[in-house]
């Protein structure tokens, strides 16, 4: 399959909303500290100031992961092997949280009013960064395909690319969890959330791993 053309790019944007509910409806990317702000503070609109840190933390940890692949972009002639390298690194750390199912002790000892530090070490330690990795090199390749731009502007466009990914991820992100930690505030309350807890580890690590064998896949 080769990468490129309207009907692709529009997936792989979808691919970047969807990715961005899916870390959004997690419980592990923190909207039941948004819950839990609101009902300490006893305001409804300390759920909502929650969710501009946990967005912040979340927003920084994507584009610093997919900065430097930003870069690596203008290596046009490695562009496969890129994208290769990617995929593999994708299902490797996959793998890696499948088989090791243990949480970063360092991140419960971040104090509750740090949210937008929390947020941002629990994407990277989850790999939720990596996630977009594929996603994003595969909308930079239909970029580098629509024609033979200079050095510079291909770089611009590549580093402009993966702050918009970054962003409408984030969006989608924080709209999801978002209006979850909302309904659980105003209707079910944190008795919810202790009754009804459920773990995403296992099919966060086996997603990484799909998306790692789907780029592989656009690969052949």
């Amino acid at each position: 399959m080769t990468l490129g053309g309207n009907d692709w790019q529009t997936e792989l944007w979808f691919a970047v909303i969807l990715s961005g509910l899916y870390h959004g409806i997690s419980p592990g990317m923190g909207w039941p500290l948004a819950v839990s702000a609101g009902l300490m503070d006893k305001q409804p609109a300390a759920v909502l100031r929650a969710l501009g840190p946990l967005a912040a933390g979340h927003f920084a940890a994507m584009a610093i992961i997919l900065m430097p692949f930003a870069l690596l972009t203008m290596a046009l002639t490695w562009q496969r092997e890129i994208q290769l390298a990617s995929a593999l690194l994708v299902i490797g750390f996959g793998t890696y949280l499948l088989i090791n199912r243990r949480h970063p002790r360092f991140l419960a000892r971040i104090p509750p009013h740090r949210l937008a530090l929390w947020s941002f070490l629990i994407a990277i330690a989850h790999g939720a960064g990596l996630m977009l990795v594929p996603i994003y090199l595969g909308i930079c390749s239909t970029v580098a395909d629509a024609g033979h731009a200079a050095a510079g502007t291909l770089m611009n466009n590549t580093l402009v690319m993966a702050v918009v990914v970054s962003a409408i991820h984030t969006a989608a992100m924080i709209g999801a969890g978002g209006v979850i930690a909302w309904a659980v505030y105003r209707y079910l309350g944190l008795t919810f959330i202790s009754k009804s807890w459920f773990n995403l580890d296992i099919v966060w690590a086996l997603t990484l791993i799909g998306v790692g064998l789907i780029s592989l896949a656009a690969l052949a």
